[in-house]
């Protein structure tokens, strides 16, 4: 429950009521002969030998300049764990959702029963012809570092795993502007990671990348600090090579080789980043009281925070961030995937890199900078669509600075390309419901959510 609204059973009464979220509609004119044989047979001969000649035409002749691919195979979704395909076709049709109408991005949902990395693999290969590039979703871990890797190494086209690259991102932006309200060098930071899982992983490489020591980084999972002399540290080699890297690199940061869990991690701390079970009490006041004054806490576990907001304030945590939408600071992936892709797409990147996350997290940042910074807000908000067309231009110009793009375009022509499509979603959208083609909430139900929405 959040503002008098259940969540879970309005979101039941609508999907039935709309059965689904996304349909397909054509973008070209369709209403008589003379149009199919241009679209279809016999005019269509014309692109298909054009992309058989060339399959790099494919990007400027069919929907794949555009279309992203949004793949699970349902084994960690949400809170919910291995729920399998079915389970997860909800959830990755509202990803589509949000791509398109917060990046103007065609995105299809596919869920599938293939398990294996190297299954995944082949069809993540077998599918690459149709699309532009690939969002991984809600893949168990160890097995979703592994598959990035290697997609990424397979395919000429964008891979990306939201809930790790997504997540790490609007977390390294809010960390940005955090450190600027207290007067704070990230780079100099003292960071505890709690929960060593697909987003924390992913945060720790963007933190490096960023260029934050490892001595200065704290890495905590259910077994306690990492470190190079833990008793597990030798079986973390073979059964998560990911997870050994940051036990033997951090080597249990600051606090060096020793055993001890959250509590002892967060002594001398300026932040701790929680991306691991749903609290409250995950983290506790006293622990928090315990790390450095004017301390950031971002407590990311959904629905329910490592820890209340309200809790570490009270412990002396001066900004607070979570993953909730009725909290202030909402570190939201949708602030980062629609735009990622908005930018790699339209300059044709072969891949999205480290860097180019970084470069998308600095821009979040500074839009939120330039709003004005307070505690309550250090990172914008979905309904602030302006932020988009740029994250989208800065990530755009990073792969054209770093050599990945097949199509090169300067931030300004990025974002002017990206506001116009974005607009141009968003319009479209607006038309068709105020023409009555998309049906409208039942009122009651209109006005709970919009109420819940600014409470």
């Amino acid at each position: 429950m959040s503002g008098g609204v259940d969540w879970f059973e309005v979101s039941r009464r609508l999907h039935r009521r709309y059965e689904g979220k996304i349909e397909v509609l054509p973008k070209v004119p369709a209403f008589h002969r003379g149009h199919y044989a241009v679209w279809y047979t016999p005019g269509v001969a014309g692109p298909a030998e054009e992309n058989a000649a060339d399959p790099e035409a494919s990007f400027h002749n069919t929907w794949r300049w555009n279309t992203v691919a949004v793949v699970s195979d349902g084994t960690r979704v949400l809170g919910l764990g291995s729920i399998g395909p079915e389970g997860a076709l909800p959830v990755m049709e509202g990803k589509a959702l949000l791509f398109k109408a917060l990046g103007g991005v065609d995105a299809v949902p596919l869920v599938h029963r293939a398990r294996s990395v190297g299954k995944w693999l082949e069809l993540l290969e077998l599918l690459e012809p149709s699309f532009g590039g690939i969002n991984l979703e809600d893949i168990e871990s160890p097995k979703c570092f592994r598959l990035l890797d290697e997609a990424r190494e397979r395919l000429d086209i964008p891979v990306w795993h939201d809930d790790q690259q997504g997540t790490a991102t609007v977390t390294l932006a809010g960390l940005i502007n955090a450190a600027k309200l207290t007067g704070r060098d990230l780079r100099e930071m003292r960071i505890v990671l709690v929960g060593v899982g697909a987003a924390n992983v992913a945060l720790y490489r963007l933190l490096r990348a960023y260029g934050v020591p490892p001595e200065n980084i704290v890495a905590v999972d259910s077994r306690g600090i990492l470190h190079s002399r833990r008793g597990d540290v030798e079986a973390l080699r073979e059964r998560n090579p990911w997870k050994y890297r940051i036990a033997v690199e951090t080597d249990g940061g600051w606090h060096g080789p020793k055993d001890g869990g959250i509590g002892e991690a967060l002594v001398g701390a300026d932040a701790v980043v929680a991306a691991s079970r749903p609290g409250p009490g995950v983290i506790k006041k006293e622990w928090v009281r315990r790390m450095n004054r004017n301390a950031i806490v971002f407590a990311e576990a959904n629905p329910v925070p490592e820890i209340w907001p309200w809790e570490a304030r009270e412990a002396g945590a001066r900004v607070v961030a979570t993953g909730r939408s009725d909290f202030p600071n909402q570190v939201n992936n949708s602030l980062a995937f629609p735009s990622i892709f908005r930018g790699v797409l339209d300059v044709r990147a072969r891949t999205i890199t480290d860097e180019m996350a970084i470069a998308a997290a600095e821009e979040l940042a500074r839009f939120a900078e330039e709003r004005g910074l307070r505690e309550d807000y250090i990172i914008p908000s979905m309904e602030e669509w302006e932020v988009f067309p740029r994250v989208a231009a800065a990530a755009a110009a990073k792969a054209v600075e770093q050599g990945l793009a097949r199509y090169p375009l300067s931030y300004e022509e990025e974002l002017e390309r990206a506001r116009k499509i974005i607009r141009a979603t968003l319009e479209k959208l607006k038309t068709l419901y105020q023409a009555g083609l998309i049906e409208p909430l039942p009122e009651e139900i209109e006005a709970a959510i919009r109420g819940a929405a600014r409470g």
